[in-house]
């Protein structure tokens, strides 16, 4: 294998995948350096293993960072459009499901590694695995990427070496050093889309359970975030897409030490007073001969309803329709507003996602090319920018990997 190249690109996920594509079809010659067995073993996990690769639901409102509107120049080379018409021109058919959700039509998140890699053949992309990178430099004549199998040698270099959110498939921060060593700044690195875990003694008693409802997190007593959907009650805690949607903000409160919490409202679509009104008509109304219990029943399941009963304090068999006004306000509250004190998350093993990582200020939003460093570039989840569950942070990745890719591969032929 030659040891020179135009590009060389670290981490062959999303982002160093595309990147080695986009360069190698303006002419670079291009190396991907990969420290796992395989590329693209995120790609695999995503969407439960069918790949959910994009939304057509865009804006700057369902990514978070430093700055959000870093994504927009990106966006606006290789957005939605471009994302749709790459793929179909690899061959994935795209199919788009309620919420907006794009998938392959094979339902198979392989499908989306297997056309990438095909094309990266296609287009000469080399790709050296279980590389072992010991040391990347900036020289006069390029960058200098010290390995196990060598040393290789190129005019441009992108970082594409993931956060520290699922480390089994090769994201697990090794790429930090690399970036540190270049005088970068790399903001803190926290847990994102992960689940929640509380303090509450009753989580044990409705783990399992899947309930509509609202979450809003709290963080010193500010309302910092909140979604609606599906909630997965666990043993530990909170789990499902609202929870993973307000989790990036629970691991930077609990990483600033901050007081933590989550609201759940399992009626979102009623206002307080419809509620109460709504336990009257269960109750006093239609709860004659009932306990409070047998009162409940319908409403949510089963072992939901009993622990809001128990933190109203309402005896499980005190008759229906002995209930006062007091008594079903303070059901109504819980019901909408059931605190868990959140004290963790269950960590980067978990996670979908990392959120920090470059900071974008030294990055140019254009090229993705680093403001310190020419011929250094940044793509996917190592940069500051994290999407929200729906596809949102392959999004980035095919973007950023994208414009930097061919960024690189211009720079070339400018320096030339």
């Amino acid at each position: 294998m030659s040891r020179k190249f135009d590009v060389i690109i670290v981490g062959a996920g999303a982002s160093g995948l595309t990147a080695g594509i986009q360069a190698a079809r303006k002419g670079a010659q291009v190396l991907i350096l990969e420290h796992m067995d395989q590329a693209g073993k995120k790609i695999l996990a995503t969407g439960n293993g069918k790949c959910n690769f994009t939304n057509e639901k865009q804006g700057i409102a369902y990514y978070n960072g430093k700055n959000p509107a870093f994504v927009l120049p990106a966006f606006g080379q290789f957005g939605l459009e471009e994302t749709l018409r790459f793929f179909r021109e690899l061959g994935i058919y795209p199919r788009s499901k309620r919420g907006g959700y794009y998938y392959p039509s094979s339902g198979q998140a392989s499908s989306v590694l297997e056309v990438l890699l095909m094309e990266c053949k296609r287009q000469k992309v080399r790709i050296a695995y279980q590389i072992g990178i010991r040391e990347i430099r900036k020289e006069k004549e390029g960058f200098f990427f010290h390995t196990k199998q060598g040393v290789f040698q190129s005019d441009c270099c992108i970082l594409a070496t993931g956060g520290k959110s699922a480390k089994k498939t090769g994201s697990d921060g090794s790429g930090i050093s690399y970036i540190v060593k270049f005088g970068h700044i790399v903001t803190e690195i926290v847990p994102a889309l992960v689940q929640l875990q509380g303090k509450q003694s009753f989580l044990r008693e409705i783990a399992g359970i899947r309930a509509e409802g609202r979450i809003r997190l709290y963080i010193d007593q500010q309302k910092k975030a909140e979604d609606i959907g599906e909630l997965q009650m666990t043993e530990f805690g909170v789990s499902g897409i609202p929870a993973f949607q307000v989790s990036r903000h629970a691991s930077y409160g609990l990483v600033q030490k901050k007081n933590v919490y989550a609201l759940l409202n399992f009626l979102p679509e009623l206002s307080r007073e419809e509620t109460v009104d709504l336990l009257k008509q269960r109750f006093l109304i239609h709860g004659k001969g009932k306990t409070v219990e047998q009162a409940m029943v319908g409403l949510f399941p089963r072992k939901l309803n009993n622990v809001l009963i128990q933190e109203a304090k309402i005896p499980l068999n005190k008759p229906a329709s002995a209930c006062v006004k007091a008594e079903l306000e303070t059901l109504a509250y819980f019901v909408q507003s059931l605190k868990i004190d959140i004290i963790g998350t269950k960590g980067f093993d978990h996670a979908q996602v990392s959120a920090g990582g470059v900071d974008t200020e030294e990055i140019n939003p254009v090229t993705m090319e680093s403001r310190l460093v020419p011929g250094l570039y940044f793509a996917g989840e190592v940069v500051d920018i994290d999407g929200m569950c729906g596809g949102y942070n392959l999004q980035w990745a095919w973007s950023s990997g994208a414009v930097a890719g061919m960024a690189a591969a211009n720079s070339r032929r400018r320096e030339s």
